[in-house]
């Protein structure tokens, strides 16, 4: 049987977690103060995910960056393989809140979409 001890970033509460697990089975989880602590602490202990933030190049915009962010939880693995992807993109003014920027990244079934409106110049 495993131990991993947790911090929960699921509230704000910060809950101290213990996940005990035999593989891939949890088998327990204490310390949380919420459902959202259990959620968090099984989902991490056994497919941990996160959701990415950064920008891309704007060509022919007010800005030559916009904001981007993964619409859901992608796996942790491919963090890496998703921001090499964002680096290596770049978009074409106008640029609005919520557009497609890469379709459905590293094969994860997540978006990643723009966070901030960019204007074309002119």
């Amino acid at each position: 049987m495993e131990k991993r001890e947790l911090t929960c970033i699921g509230c704000p509460m910060g809950c101290r977690i213990t996940v005990e697990l035999e593989g891939d089975e949890v088998l327990s989880v204490k310390g949380n103060t919420c459902a959202i602590g259990d959620k968090y602490a099984r989902q991490e202990v056994i497919a941990p995910e996160r959701t990415v933030t950064s920008t891309v190049v704007v060509t022919g915009g007010d800005r030559e960056r916009c904001s981007v962010k993964t619409k859901g939880n992608i796996p942790k693995e491919k963090i890496f393989a998703c921001m090499d992807a964002i680096d290596h993109i770049s978009v074409e003014a106008p640029v609005r809140i919520g557009d497609v920027i890469i379709h459905n990244v590293c094969g994860t079934r997540v978006d990643v979409v723009a966070t901030k409106n960019v204007s074309a110049m002119g």
